[in-house]
């Protein structure tokens, strides 16, 4: 068995792309109960401080279980101007509708008029803010699509763009994933969830699901960095997001140092079991190694001494993203959550 090792050994400088949460950037997630459980706003934390460990980012929760967005404008001076936010991320609409006992035009309008005086609140206070639809309750997809929840929300993003707002439509990113879970439960025993049992509040996989939808609605970037090596010249193809050094070819591999600007998002052991329903790996975990020129023959791939896996040279020929990869179950994949 030959063998390539890569040595991941620390970050280099941080580059910024589009992605919403600057360096110097105070966050407020303003929302109901499903903003209270703190879960998806410390995940957009966390993948912040992984991706972009050098940049100073505060992050404050204002989740208030059973709150409206008319009931969050009483809210706006305390929990958001007061803290000094720049980005404001705002999630409601379950409550403003009872839960669908209330869904009727007198409470979308309270709604949309709420929605539109928080706009232009947050944008005399230099606030950039990202108007949410909600996170999806456990109906029907096909039937909360057409149904007056998401019918009032798309009004509500219609509008807050008409005003000059950034918009996140959570519900319908949240619907791709909870097809995803329908067509895998018929197909398995005990049925995968995104709820409690409630229906409406969201368990770890549900919240994960909001955080993917938001993160994407933030702008986070697909990849991570990437290296691609030549093993018989012994010598650095390109680098993105990475630097790569001390490259040494050797008759069964090559071993080289890998220098990382950031590093993908994982949740540790059994954490990629998810992933078979968000494509975090796909859609925000783009961390890809190449390497041409091996001689053919499969090959360990370790990092740090860890393996990661055994591949064929064709395999590293073509490119693979390795962000969350790992030779054993009972080890968390990813660089390498040591």
């Amino acid at each position: 068995m030959t063998r390539l090792v890569a040595c991941i050994v620390g970050f280099a400088s941080i580059s910024l792309a589009d992605f919403a949460l600057k360096d110097g950037e105070t966050v407020v997630f303003l929302g109901d109960s499903i903003t209270a459980a703190r879960r998806y706003d410390r995940i957009i934390e966390n993948y912040t401080l992984l991706r972009y460990p050098q940049h100073k980012v505060k992050f404050f929760n204002a989740g208030k279980g059973g709150d409206t967005m008319t009931g969050a404008l009483d809210r706006l001076q305390r929990e958001v101007f007061d803290r000094g936010a720049t980005v404001l991320t705002v999630a409601f609409g379950v409550n403003d509708i009872g839960w669908g006992m209330k869904a009727d035009a007198e409470h979308k309008n309270a709604y949309l008029t709420s929605l539109r005086t928080l706009v232009g609140r947050c944008q005399e206070h230099h606030v950039r803010v990202f108007i949410c639809s909600p996170a999806i309750t456990n109906e029907d997809p096909d039937h909360a699509e057409k149904g007056f929840l998401q019918q009032m929300c798309d009004e509500g993003l219609a509008l807050a763009k008409s005003l000059g707002a950034d918009t996140t439509d959570i519900q319908r990113s949240m619907r791709k994933v909870q097809r995803h879970v329908l067509a895998a439960n018929k197909n398995q025993k005990d049925a995968t969830k995104l709820h409690v049992e409630d229906g409406v509040h969201l368990n770890e996989l549900g919240q994960l699901a909001m955080a993917f939808a938001m993160l994407k609605g933030l702008g986070a970037p697909t990849e991570v960095s990437a290296a691609v090596i030549s093993a018989g010249e012994g010598k650095v193809e390109s680098v993105s997001g990475c630097k790569v050094s001390s490259v040494k070819p050797a008759s069964d591999g090559i071993e080289f140092d890998r220098l990382d600007e950031g590093l993908p998002l994982n949740f540790g052991t059994f954490g990629a079991l998810n992933f078979m329903f968000i494509p975090i790996p796909a859609e925000l975990n783009g961390y890809r190694l190449t390497v041409r020129g091996l001689a053919a023959g499969k090959y360990d791939l370790r990092a740090g001494g860890r393996l990661l896996g055994k591949f064929t040279d064709k395999q590293f020929a073509a490119g693979m993203n390795i962000s969350s990869m790992t030779a054993n179950g009972w080890e968390p994949g990813g660089p390498w959550d040591a």
